[in-house]
């Protein structure tokens, strides 16, 4: 089915990053066209005919937004790869707009931001229209409740899979199923442990889960400490790396962006970010490239369709005949533990505490403990799962005082790094540690590392399958290098059907 609003000489289903610039440099398209041409898919699919509930909130002021960039690179050209290209963002991400931010709480449903989150602040920079907010993530970043379902906010319902009735990831949800159904050109998403890879993998779409402190972290409702990043979430590895782009950044008010200090120049320095990701879209990719196959799968996963064998296996061998060399059945010394993890629940509880206390005077809660007594109070509408993980950490005394936590953090990074992904990398001399699914997805996010999630298919039933590629800290580039090779080789991704 074809947009309502059709574009001239070109189709909005599926048109790349690239395709859409190279249009509008060429003056066949709009930045306008474009945000209405998204507007009128969102209006037929999102909350009618297939109902996927992925948008929260459009931005009033995208239609402007797009005609002064119009206007922009009709005087001046172009600022680069992302000038009038509409994103989705996930809704712990702030706005200084007249959007709201409220990580899918009701009790936040009225939070207004008076000023962009940094990665916000490099989008607008690089040119890209903030389309609107994507619905869901799954509340609190999946902070509230152990029986919560995946893609559900009481503020924004439950968001529904584009390929049938599965299982829908999270806690980026929303994001993903924007990114999928084609509601805009790419989306952002945030992870503390599988967040973005999980629901790039079920919805057939690329996730790239970034090295900690890749992006700035600055106004973006927290759940941890150590472990939160952005990302981006895409139809395509190529669109996934021109969006990387535009929200890497050396932020002063995050240390976590400090440390590499060698490929992210400070934006007030009036310098360009040294790293172009797009440089590493090469199709020759895999040739030469050692990949470690970790093949473990724990039986949630298997008992929860999330593996499968077949494609798995397959993804392999088209590795192995674009030239990779594939070191099968690896050994990660700590994958299975033993590990704590009350260390998140430790800095939930003082993150959430701290971005509440600075809301301003005239919102209803400041406190996890208000937080849990207003949903209490609005029990009807705030509570169809329950709070138990809310009430869980709000118990916690002196979250970041004790030993355990100091104890925890040592560990996470001695187990994850050292005996984990470094150990993996080193001792099989590998580029990227190959794993089904998003199953490596809390051993990267507990060290801080990247991985990348890429479609590798669709299972017998139609449920997409996809694998995901891991590295070391800052090995962005050659995951994008490696991921792009794979994806161009084996060209897996189908669009979703629309169904009524």
């Amino acid at each position: 089915m074809t947009t309502a609003y059709p574009l001239p000489n070109l189709q909005l289903e599926e048109a790349s990053i690239a395709e859409l610039q190279l249009a509008m440099e060429e003056g066949r398209l709009t930045s306008r066209d474009l945000v209405l041409a998204y507007l009128s898919r969102i209006a037929a699919y999102d909350k009618v005919g297939p109902r996927i509930n992925a948008i929260l909130e459009i931005n009033p002021d995208a239609i402007f937004i797009a005609e002064s960039l119009d206007a922009e690179r009709a005087r001046a050209g172009g600022r680069g790869a992302l000038h009038g290209i509409p994103v989705l963002l996930k809704d712990n991400i702030e706005t200084g707009d007249n959007m709201r931010t409220s990580a899918g709480s009701l009790a936040l449903e009225q939070h207004v931001c008076d000023r962009d989150a940094f990665l916000v602040q490099r989008l607008r920079e690089a040119g890209a229209v903030i389309l609107g907010k994507t619905n869901n993530m799954t509340e609190w970043a999946n902070g509230m409740s152990s029986t919560m379902w995946a893609g559900y906010s009481s503020r924004g319902g439950q968001v529904a899979h584009p390929y049938g009735d599965y299982f829908a990831g999270g806690s980026s949800t929303g994001s993903a199923a924007a990114a999928a159904m084609n509601f805009a050109a790419a989306a952002v998403g945030t992870e503390t442990s599988a967040s973005i890879l999980s629901p790039a993998v079920q919805m057939s779409i690329v996730g790239i889960k970034p090295t900690v402190g890749l992006i700035s972290r600055t106004g973006v409702i927290p759940f941890t400490y150590s472990q939160d990043t952005a990302g981006p979430m895409a139809r395509t590895v190529a669109d996934a790396a021109a969006l990387l782009n535009g929200l890497i950044g050396r932020d002063e008010q995050d240390p976590a962006t400090w440390r590499d200090a060698g490929s992210i120049a400070d934006p007030g320095s009036g310098s360009a970010d040294m790293r172009d990701y797009t440089a590493y879209l090469d199709e020759e990719g895999l040739r030469g490239a050692r990949i470690g196959v970790f093949s473990e799968v724990p039986e949630h996963a298997r008992n929860g369709g999330e593996f499968d064998e077949s494609l798995f296996s397959q993804a392999i061998r088209d590795m192995k005949e674009a030239g990779a060399e594939v070191v099968e059945a690896i050994r990660i010394p700590s994958f299975h533990g033993p590990w704590k993890w009350n260390k998140m629940n430790l800095e939930f509880k003082h993150a959430i505490d701290n971005y509440l206390h600075r809301l301003p005077a005239h919102m209803p809660v400041h406190s996890l403990a208000e937080l849990i007594r207003w949903n209490e109070a609005h029990e009807e509408k705030a509570l169809k799962y329950g709070q138990d993980a809310l009430e869980y950490r709000e118990g916690l005394v002196n979250p970041l005082g004790g030993s355990d936590y100091a104890l925890e953090s040592v560990l996470d990074l001695r187990r994850a790094q050292n005996d984990g992904i470094d150990y993996a990398l080193r001792e099989y001399r590998l580029d990227a540690i190959l794993f089904p699914a998003y199953i490596g997805a809390d051993l990267s996010a507990k060290a801080g590392y990247p991985s990348i999630a890429v479609p590798a298919g669709y299972q017998a039933n139609g449920r997409p399958f996809g694998i995901t590629f891991a590295g070391t800290a800052f090995s962005e580039p050659a995951l994008i290098r490696i991921a792009y090779a794979y994806e161009q080789r084996t060209k897996h991704r189908v669009k979703p059907e629309i169904r009524a």
